[in-house]
């Protein structure tokens, strides 16, 4: 326990690559009964900043990589103390075993409350929205203790080792960074490496992992006998999210894992709306599964009525606790998230089938409009990503002179392959109507993807529209 004032607020932020101490910082929020701020540690000095001074942090805690940009940051944003470890030498900021050492050796009050994370969304859009961990996704308890014993039940804890390898600025890498508060063992990787993955699994007899569908493709692109030096009986679950995966990676990922895979659909605002077992994928391939306690799926036209099952539409899921999404300080972007009260879209176009299972089908924001007609490009893409030279694309709309908007797909060849636009565009009208078909498929080297899997779709579309102006 430290003298250093929380604020009302009481909370630290942790601005760093994954390592055991940005774990250790969370974790100690976490029973101090602090809600802790994980930052994206590729943020500029302002974009983080901003994060700071929103949330009202008082400690920032930082790694070697970026502690003299940690300390520029929290000049900016006015948080009075800078916690470092492995940063020996860099003015403004105090050594994290000085600052372990200088603790009062005083047992913390009994009666604290547990404290959500509060997490930043990307801020494409403007500024980034905060929004605390709903409920769902942090456990119950009036006390840190309740809290604690809650953890020590939830699958990650239970199952045996957890592996992280996703950036602990993520939800579901955070998450599960928890469950070593409930006893299970943890182990973290500095980042994401397909082979160090796999050595990871067999070495630490790994039980449990969240991942997001481009981990599973840089996987399945490792060689056969890559893959083959590493036992990997020791999976349990391997939960994923963060972007949809395309079906036949994912058939290609149960059929070598096993059926371990379980995907959660949802969002850091509400936590996992829908959730399905492979068993369940393999009988419904491209469904994000059934709604859990306490959403309810609801799917609308355009003027806000229902519809009936296996009719696409705008996909909103009722809360029925009535809390839906709420945004920190934005009252306005919460209300805009919203179809009624507790009735909330993620932003997704989709339909329920007559069991119950969602599928989605696009975004709304992605939709093309061309001569006054709605495309989606998700069903292309979905298409296009079984081609086998290709590895990764996106459809965007571009400006038409005579059509408004005309979509064209941007792709990333496999490497030493010599397939052109005409093949791929031939490809995709075998097998979609020709009026979705790209009007145009253009070669590049990246398209920016996160850490999470997911692309964005605005900054892709940002400088044809630039020039269009």
């Amino acid at each position: 326990r430290h003298t250093t004032s929380l604020g009302p607020a009481r909370r630290i932020a942790g601005y760093s690559e994954n390592g055991v101490e940005v774990v250790l910082a969370h974790i100690g929020g976490l029973v101090a009964g602090c809600s802790t701020v994980p930052v994206n540690f590729h943020l500029t000095a302002d974009e983080a900043a901003y994060i700071l001074q929103d949330s009202q942090t008082k400690v920032l805690f930082v790694g070697p990589e970026n502690a003299a940009a940690g300390v520029e940051v929290a000049r900016q944003a006015g948080v009075p103390r800078v916690v470092g470890w492995r940063c020996e030498g860099i003015a403004g900021v105090e050594p994290f075993d000085a600052f372990l050492a200088s603790a009062a050796n005083t047992a913390p009050p009994e009666d604290l409350a547990p404290r959500p994370n509060l997490l930043y969304t990307s801020g494409t859009t403007g500024r980034p929205k905060g929004t605390e961990l709903p409920p769902t996704m942090f456990a119950a308890g009036a006390t840190v203790a309740e809290h604690c014993e809650r953890l020590a039940l939830s699958p990650n804890a239970t199952l045996g080792v957890h592996l992280i390898v996703g950036p602990l600025y993520h939800t579901g890498p955070l998450s599960g960074s928890r469950s070593i508060v409930g006893g299970a063992p943890l182990v973290v990787l500095p980042r994401f490496d397909a082979e160090a993955t796999l050595r990871a699994i067999h070495e630490h007899h790994c039980a449990t992992m969240v991942m997001v569908p481009t981990h599973f493709v840089r996987l399945l692109q490792l060689p056969d006998e890559v893959k083959r030096k590493y036992d990997l009986s020791s999976l349990r679950v391997v939960s994923h999210t963060g972007a949809k995966c395309p079906v036949d990676v994912k058939h290609r990922m149960i059929q070598w894992f096993g059926p371990v895979l379980m995907e959660a659909y949802g969002a850091t605002e509400v936590g996992t709306t829908c959730a399905i077992n492979s068993e369940d994928w393999l009988r419904f391939p491209g469904s994000v599964g059934r709604c859990v306690p306490p959403f309810e799926p609801v799917v609308v036209d355009d003027d806000g009525n229902e519809l009936p099952a296996n009719t696409e539409g705008r996909l909103y899921f009722r809360d029925t606790n009535g809390r839906g999404i709420v945004y920190h300080n934005d009252a306005e972007k919460s209300k805009a998230a919203h179809l009624r009260p507790g009735v909330f879209t993620l932003g997704e176009v989709g339909y329920v089938n007559d069991e119950g299972f969602v599928f989605i089908t696009d975004r709304f924001s992605d939709m093309v409009v061309s001569g006054g007609v709605n495309i989606y490009p998700a069903e292309v893409e979905q298409v296009l990503i079984d081609h086998p030279d290709v590895v990764d694309l996106a459809c965007i709309g571009i400006p038409d002179a005579e059509m408004g908007e005309r979509m064209i797909a941007l792709v990333i060849r496999r490497e030493g392959s010599t397939v052109e636009p005409g093949e791929l565009i031939g490809w995709i009208r075998e097998r979609v109507s020709h009026y979705k078909c790209p009007k145009e498929v253009r070669f590049v080297a990246d398209l920016g993807r996160t850490a999470a899997g997911k692309i964005n779709k605005k900054r892709l579309r940002a400088p044809f529209w630039a020039d269009a102006k």
